[in-house]
């Protein structure tokens, strides 16, 4: 998966949806629990930043969480998650939530 297609599909997950093009259209997305409605013309890059898939796992079970574990161990070959790059951790992250597409 390309990084822009694996920032949103974790950015679905986490309860973001892409809306209808705004004025000049650029995609643009809003969060299914903002009652305003808001509209952003970006979602966080969580495979450039470590901060925002720290906010994406908080919404994972502990049983999710025990199966990204497992993954990160899989694709960083270190056995333990704390040394993951942000891309690696939101391959993990799709692949817990079974929506990573490819190998």
């Amino acid at each position: 998966m390309t990084d822009e297609q694996i920032n949103a599909a974790i950015a679905e997950a986490c309860g973001w949806e892409e809306t209808e093009p705004w004025i000049n259209g650029d995609r643009c997305f809003a969060r299914k629990d903002d009652p305003c409605g808001y509209r952003h013309w970006d979602i966080p890059n969580y495979c450039a930043d470590l901060n925002a898939m720290h906010e994406a796992e908080k919404m994972l079970t502990e049983n999710q969480d025990q199966m990204m574990g497992f993954w990160l161990s899989h694709i960083c070959k270190l056995g333990t998650r704390w040394r993951a790059t942000a891309r690696e951790r939101a391959e993990a992250f799709l692949r817990t939530l079974g929506k990573w597409e490819g190998d």
